[in-house]
């Protein structure tokens, strides 16, 4: 009686090994385009259409065919290291008004800053571009602009700015827009609710190094935001207006050399991340899933990780992250950018230039 309770119990687990393994390959990853100049950002426009940054300045769309269209007249960018044509995102009412905004690094080696312009997508051209934003003051050397971009649901726009890697101290101060999440009108004024109105009108949050994923949650009302430590320390973080997140007065990384940059991993009216990666994984891009094509996955985080070269899932209980994983190996190379579209499908970019979709 017991070796058959032995075995029957075997059998049962096994029998869960299977279904797991089965159900976690309960999906297809197709290729949308490959042969793309470092994509950076990707941006559904409807109908299986997207457009696509290329760190280098081109902006393209990519049809539903797999066909690639350059988009004439974007604006010149400071290419060079981390410098260059960063996100694209369209308007909320981008049907009707065919609005786009773009980020990038503006200007040249010695006086450079995070731009963003808006424009209208006219057939296969630019037209009405309009610089909204022009970070202040600038900074010498092409490093660090985060350059990500987001919507909150009364219409204003997050644009997240990294420190300019030398200028790491300013990060707390608030009289520099860099190593700030910056939140504006889309006519490029500050809203006047903004939590330092009178000495730094465009800050909604401080203290960060390079954000490089940003999103807003309708469903938790939550920003959350990942930004890169050195080396480790890299952060997800809920931000919430005025506060202060620490960076360098407090991380959980060292200096690429094995220098402390600060004994500190927190202090007194500075904000702890979610959570944090040691050592860094480099993520980039960041999407929230709700859709229906995986509903075991409802809320969960998906982001790229540039240093690991994969994709990676966050589950939350509550504010507290409990899975973290890699998933969909089929993706490899430095995923740059994470979109969950309309219809719940997953888009995922790839610094080596490929375009991939996930379905079931």
């Amino acid at each position: 009686m017991r070796m058959r309770s032995f075995f029957f119990a075997l059998l049962l687990c096994l029998s869960g090994l299977f279904a797991g393994a089965s159900q976690a390959q309960d999906y297809q990853v197709s290729t949308l385009a490959t042969g793309l100049d470092k994509p950076w950002s990707i941006t559904s426009i409807g109908e299986g259409t997207f457009l696509v940054t290329e760190k280098s300045g081109r902006l393209v769309r990519l049809d539903a065919d797999g066909n690639v269209t350059t988009i004439e007249g974007t604006p010149p960018v400071y290419f060079a290291n981390q410098g260059g044509l960063l996100e694209v995102l369209a308007d909320t009412d981008f049907a009707n008004n065919k609005l786009i905004f773009l980020s990038f690094a503006g200007g040249d080696k010695s006086a450079n800053r995070t731009t963003v312009v808006k424009a209208t997508l006219s057939g296969d051209a630019l037209s009405n571009v309009e610089t909204i934003l022009e970070v202040a003051p600038d900074k010498e050397g092409p490093a660090h602009y985060g350059g990500k971009l987001a919507f909150l649901p009364d219409g204003t726009l997050l644009v997240s700015v990294g420190e300019g890697y030398t200028y790491r101290e300013e990060a707390q101060n608030l009289d520099w827009e860099l190593g700030k999440l910056l939140r504006i009108h889309t006519d490029g004024t500050a809203p006047t609710d903004n939590p330092f109105p009178d000495t730094a009108p465009k800050v909604f949050s401080y203290g960060h190094r390079n954000p490089q994923g940003l999103i807003y949650d309708n469903a938790s009302n939550r920003i959350l935001m990942v930004e890169h430590g050195p080396k480790g320390g890299d952060e997800l973080n809920h931000i919430v207006a005025g506060r202060n997140y620490g960076w360098p007065a407090i991380t959980y990384g060292v200096d690429y050399s094995g220098a402390v940059i600060s004994p500190f991993t927190e202090a007194e009216g500075m904000e702890q991340p979610l959570t944090y990666w040691v050592p860094s994984i480099g993520p980039s891009g960041l999407a929230i899933y709700r859709g229906e094509l995986f509903p075991e996955w409802q809320g969960d985080l998906l982001l790229g990780s540039l240093i690991n070269e994969e994709m990676r899932r966050l589950k939350f209980d509550g504010n507290a992250v409990v899975e973290d994983e890699a998933i969909f190996p089929e993706i490899k190379g430095r995923v740059r950018d994470v979109r969950v579209i309309e219809d719940g499908k997953i888009i995922a970019v790839t610094e080596e230039g490929d375009v991939f979709q996930v379905t079931r």
